[in-house]
């Protein structure tokens, strides 16, 4: 019987950020296809598919348009039905902006299967300013031992690091609605630890964009009040959720240059 499911698409989730969701497209440069699905959350201004269809060569471009803006999370789900119907083996999402090394889903592909056991997978980062000056290297932890403790602390993936096996949706369904403005990835994460096991390549494959602008800088105290809420619905007595929850309650009160002065200390080596 022949094969003929699809190998791999990755979800774009665009607001009114044309220049970044180009960019993040053209840095997709593998050696294997990858076809991309963007979900528009309700622009004023649409993605011109014929455009980036001329453009991109990796793969074919698909696009969702939806009638208004609902939030990143539900966007997200979106897409994630859509591609449920379309037979992919692996899936993830890409943040307009966010720009891919060479060869980071071959080799992300590659890891997966040399670990079946194994069904999610992110990398580590570099943060870059809006210029592209790297801030420093986020280095989550890699084991799956490390990354289920330590997830009770803040979330161990970038999400734009991350691909996944598109069938385990069926099992842990899709981004909790609850958090579809803010929070959505890490309350996702931690639904699939329960169920499989993760992990983080120990190769930084990703720039990711720390831009004053964005949503996770200006709804900061939102983002952090969501994190506390998911955090509680995974609480039991020990040290990391309990040590995780005082930390989350002090950041409310630390502003988001503190924080990021703090992780560049923290992973300057």
């Amino acid at each position: 019987m022949i094969n003929t499911q699809k190998k791999l698409i990755i979800l774009i989730c665009h607001y009114n950020n044309l220049d970044g969701l180009k960019a993040s497209i053209l840095s997709v440069d593998e050696s294997i296809n990858v076809d991309i699905l963007i979900v528009d959350d309700g622009s004023i201004e649409k993605p011109n598919l014929a455009s980036l269809k001329r453009e991109y060569k990796g793969g074919d471009i698909f696009l969702e348009i939806l009638p208004k803006n609902m939030g990143v999370g539900m966007a997200t789900n979106h897409g994630l039905r859509v591609i449920l119907k379309m037979n992919y083996e692996f899936t993830g999402r890409l943040d307009c902006g966010d720009t891919n090394h060479s060869n980071k889903y071959s080799k992300q592909i590659s890891y997966l299967k040399e670990h079946p056991d194994v069904k999610l997978v992110g990398t580590f980062v570099n943060m870059v300013d809006t210029s592209g000056k790297i801030l420093f290297v986020l280095k989550h932890p890699t084991t799956y031992d490390s990354i289920i403790k330590k997830i009770h602390l803040n979330s161990t993936f970038v999400n734009s690091s991350v691909i996944y096996y598109v069938d385990i949706l069926n099992e842990v369904g899709l981004f909790p609605e609850k958090y579809h403005r803010n929070g959505e990835d890490f309350a996702f994460f931690f639904n699939v630890i329960k169920k499989y096991k993760v992990a983080n390549m120990p190769e930084v494959l990703l720039d990711y964009v720390v831009d004053p602008n964005s949503l996770s800088s200006t709804r900061r105290v939102e983002q952090v009040k969501a994190r506390i809420s998911i955090l509680k619905s995974h609480f039991y007595f020990g040290f990391y959720p309990i040590y995780g929850l005082a930390r989350n309650y002090i950041l409310l009160l630390a502003p988001r240059d503190f924080t990021t002065f703090i992780k560049k200390i923290i992973n300057k080596n």
